[in-house]
């Protein structure tokens, strides 16, 4: 998912007129999937695909509930990352190119850098936001934390199971939300330190 939306996102920022009709999809697809939810992206993949009946293609509803996360997803990371790159300054650009460094090289050595130093954080809260919406994959029949507090619930009607499933959730998203908290206090006070100086 990560390298998928680095490559939407080095597309997306690229000038070259070569990549025109590359950019110009590029762009269509983060349009599309941030602008539909992600609900109706699992329901479309997860129960689209197998209704086409292709030699070949799984319909394993644990590969296309996660095949649609990704596609979703990456979206979103792409966005964020694009972001990160149009911050970078021209003139660190201007500075590699005039070191010597190819395109590829300033790209590699000064401007990926710089960017996914600085969109960390965001990055971070996708992967909070990613873990919980894990959860909408439970429509398509795939048993994971929700659906089986829903299939205890429905049959002894107590609802702490569902309880249970929030408590593991938060579980693995409070220590990230603080880790993300810590990060972007880290880099606010490098950032202030830098500028007093």
């Amino acid at each position: 998912m990560a390298l998928l939306g680095l490559l939407i996102a080095l597309i997306r920022t690229s000038r070259s007129p070569a990549l025109t009709p590359f950019r110009f999809l590029a762009t269509i697809y983060v349009d599309v999937f941030r602008g539909i939810p992600m609900l109706l992206v699992i329901l479309l993949v997860g129960f689209g695909i197998p209704a086409l009946q292709l030699k070949g293609v799984t319909n394993n509803v644990l590969i296309l509930g996660t095949i649609a996360v990704i596609i979703t997803y990456s979206a979103y990371v792409a966005e964020v990352i694009r972001s990160g790159i149009l911050t970078v300054h021209p003139s660190q650009r201007a500075a590699a190119r005039s070191l010597g460094l190819s395109h590829i090289q300033t790209l590699r050595h000064v401007v990926l850098p710089q960017a996914l130093k600085r969109v960390t954080p965001p990055l971070l809260n996708d992967l909070v936001a990613l873990i919980k919406d894990t959860g909408l994959i439970s429509i398509l029949g795939v048993t994971d934390a929700i659906r089986a507090a829903q299939i205890q619930t429905s049959k002894s009607f107590n609802y702490t199971p569902y309880v249970m499933a929030a408590l593991v959730f938060l579980a693995v998203t409070i220590p990230l939300t603080r880790m993300t908290d810590r990060m972007l206090r880290n880099s606010l006070e490098r950032q202030n330190a830098q500028g007093q100086a």
